[in-house]
C-alpha cells in the first residue's frame, strides 16, 4: 500500500492524513455541506444537514453493510464541520476510503445506504 498522488486524486475530496507519531492515519472531509449535499437534502425534514455527524452516520451504515470486516478497525470520529475516520491499521483505512468514495459516486447506492442512516 502506497499513498500516491493518484490515490489522493481518487479519494478527493477526502484527504488522507498520516499521524506524526506513527500511530495510524485518518481520512477527513472538510467540505461538508457541499459534497453530495443533494443526498443529505433528501432527509432534511428529519434534521440532516450534511455536516460531519451526518457523514459519520452514513459512513457507519456503509461500514456495517459493505465493509463489515473493517468495522472493528475503523473509528468514525467526526465533528460538526468535518467528517473524520481514523485507524491504527493504515491498510484497513486505505481499503475503506477507496470503497467509500466509490460508493459515494454511485448515486443509487449512496441514497440507499443513507436511507438507513440514523440522525445524530
Amino acid at each position: 500500500m502506497e499513498i500516491t498522488q493518484q490515490f489522493e486524486n481518487e479519494i478527493a475530496p477526502f484527504l488522507w492524513v498520516e499521524y506524526d507519531d506513527n500511530s495510524g492515519a485518518g481520512v477527513c472531509l472538510n467540505v461538508v455541506g457541499r459534497y453530495l449535499q443533494d443526498v443529505f437534502d433528501t432527509r432534511s425534514e428529519e434534521g440532516f444537514i450534511g455536516n460531519g455527524y451526518d457523514w459519520g452516520s452514513l459512513a457507519q451504515v456503509f461500514l456495517e453493510e459493505k465493509c463489515s470486516g473493517l468495522q472493528s478497525k475503523i473509528i468514525i470520529d467526526s465533528e460538526a464541520q468535518m467528517f473524520c475516520a481514523d485507524s491504527d491499521n493504515r491498510e484497513a483505512l486505505y481499503h475503506f476510503i477507496l470503497q467509500f468514495k466509490k460508493a459515494c459516486e454511485d448515486k443509487n447506492l449512496i441514497l440507499d445506504l443513507f436511507s438507513r442512516a440514523e440522525y445524530d
